[in-house]
């Protein structure tokens, strides 16, 4: 093994360590003890949008497919009109799933940017959780008012952020 191949795998190996970092921190059932750093709930938070904003691409693309397959299938015989009616009230279902999808990923992009914008105006202590988590529910409370109190696809969102926020922000006493 020469120097450049040493370099190569000791940067590949930094970036597995920060992916699988990553991973447990964005664990849906992530506890983190009590006296668990700033930053490190701060990361938790980020991998956790991270890991969303990633699903939530798929499940696009999923619905995306799903629509093409099915108006991209080779049709042998004329379908009837029942049969073309149910293909176009299926298509119009998967587009509902994408569009829903797309204001989830929208929602989360955006919390995203607000977190970002937490850090860049807040020092990071216990503060700047309880920030973003104030800002959220203003924008959350906001919106409901806005929709006559029914829940959106990116209320929905906005809400499960608050949610990972309280779960990374709460402390538990150790077992």
């Amino acid at each position: 093994m020469n120097f450049d191949d040493e370099d190569e795998y000791l940067n590949n190996t930094d970036e597995l360590e920060e992916t699988g970092s990553d991973n447990l921190l964005s664990d849906d059932d992530l506890r983190l003890p009590e006296d668990a750093n700033p930053l490190v709930r701060l990361h938790a938070v980020r991998a956790w949008l991270k890991r969303q904003q990633a699903e939530t691409k798929l499940a696009l693309g999923v619905a995306a497919l799903e629509i093409q397959e099915i108006e991209q299938a080779p049709e042998t015989v004329p379908l009837r009109r029942r049969a073309q009616q149910e293909k176009q009230e299926r298509i119009q279902r998967i587009q509902a799933t994408f569009q829903s999808h797309q204001e989830s990923l929208d929602a989360y992009e955006e919390a995203s940017e607000w977190l970002e914008d937490c850090v860049n105006h807040t020092t990071v202590s216990e503060r700047l959780l309880v920030e973003y988590y104030l800002q959220i529910e203003d924008v959350v409370r906001t919106a409901l008012e806005d929709n006559s109190l029914q829940a959106t696809p990116r209320i929905e969102a906005l809400l499960n952020v608050q949610q990972r926020v309280e779960r990374v922000a709460a402390t538990y006493e150790e077992d």
